[in-house]
């Protein structure tokens, strides 16, 4: 019998301020994935000036967490209309990652224009670093047992979910689909990819690595979601993750033909 234990979400208490493995991993995807891009960064692009993205990752960090948090809210809207001061505490979870990406993005434009570097290369540079740190960043929803998946056919494996954190359709369940691990997985495998395309191409193809990440990321979101139980919010049966996967998959596909065709001419 293989299941994977709940865990308690504080980690410790800091002069008795609760302090959440969910923050601990977040802090931790956070600091590999700057790390990864600022090294990849200054190997690819010395020219560029050295340490750019630790100098200017104050910016993209704030704009990323502003940007999981307010889309999150957003898709939940009907419950922190009603509670708003609890939008400004993300200490127990509630970040997307399609709303960091957005804000995220928008950061990294501010900062291309400051150090004009070509926009597309930061973003080759961040997409390698970003999956990376997506797949240390969703063990953050196995300490607060969330984003989990449907049932486990029998009780020989799965993960195990406290009665509290169970949504009201499957509370007579106990283990669940470990869909953290399947992402966090997935993503890391893609990592390897990223970083390998982008070694070998990065210079070349301007864009190829990020383009190549959107639909990456998208395919792994829109399978992992749908045996995902507790989406935030659905258009009619549709986890609005998998709408949104789709769009960045087109628009993956589209960006990575304009790279192919721009560089054959």
């Amino acid at each position: 019998m293989i299941v994977i234990p709940a865990c308690e979400a504080v980690a410790f208490n800091l002069f008795s301020i609760p302090v959440y493995w969910y923050g601990i991993c977040m802090a931790c995807a956070i600091f590999m994935a700057i790390i990864v891009a600022n090294s990849l960064l200054n190997r690819q692009y010395p020219s560029h000036g050295k340490d750019i993205i630790i100098a200017e990752s104050p910016i993209v960090i704030i704009a990323g967490i502003l940007g999981a948090r307010l889309y999150f809210c957003l898709l939940n809207f009907s419950y922190y209309s009603l509670h708003p001061l609890e939008i400004l505490d993300i200490r127990e979870g509630g970040l997307s990652v399609h709303g960091g990406l957005i804000f995220g993005i928008l950061a990294l434009l501010w900062v291309a224009r400051k150090y004009k570097i070509p926009f597309l290369k930061l973003l080759d540079v961040m997409g390698v670093a970003t999956i990376l740190g997506q797949s240390v960043g969703r063990w953050g929803n196995y300490f607060n047992s969330e984003a989990y998946g449907l049932p486990v056919s029998g009780q020989h494996w799965g993960l195990f979910i406290p009665q509290e954190r169970r949504i009201a359709e499957f509370a007579n369940y106990s283990l669940f689909h470990p869909t953290f691990l399947y992402e966090s997985i997935l993503d890391f495998l893609s990592f390897c990819v990223l970083l390998f395309i982008y070694l070998k191409l990065g210079k070349r193809y301007s864009g190829f690595v990020f383009f190549t990440y959107l639909i990456l990321y998208s395919v792994i979101r829109f399978f992992v979601e749908k045996i995902r139980v507790d989406s935030a919010f659905n258009i009619g049966v549709i986890p609005i993750a998998e709408v949104v996967s789709v769009v960045l998959f087109v628009v993956g596909c589209i960006g990575l033909c304009y790279v192919i065709l721009k560089n054959r001419k």
